[in-house]
């Protein structure tokens, strides 16, 4: 914990309300799995075609879900931040 508020540059109560967000992010993403893969598929097979692309569109979908929850828990500016800095490491972008 100490690790990551020195990383983060926040202290311990805001280290667990970040991981609270992460959390429930991830299992929101977890149960939304499964009605869009009855929606899109049959009988639930997930071709490969259908889990590559499920994986690519997610991310942005995780991305939102993590602004949404971290406002919600009181963390936008954290968030907002951390989501400047993945989209840099995507596109490319250096300071």
């Amino acid at each position: 914990m100490e690790r990551l508020g020195k990383r983060w540059g926040v202290g311990p109560m805001r280290v667990i309300l970040i991981l609270v967000v992460f959390t429930c992010t991830g299992f929101t993403v977890m149960f939304l799995k499964r009605p869009v893969v009855a929606l899109f598929t049959e009988n639930g097979e997930q071709p490969l075609l259908f889990s590559v692309l499920y994986y690519i569109l997610i991310l942005p979908v995780y991305n939102v879900i993590l602004l949404v929850y971290g406002t919600l828990l009181g963390q936008f500016r954290f968030f907002w931040d951390f989501e400047k800095r993945f989209l840099g490491r995507i596109i490319g972008k250096r300071k």
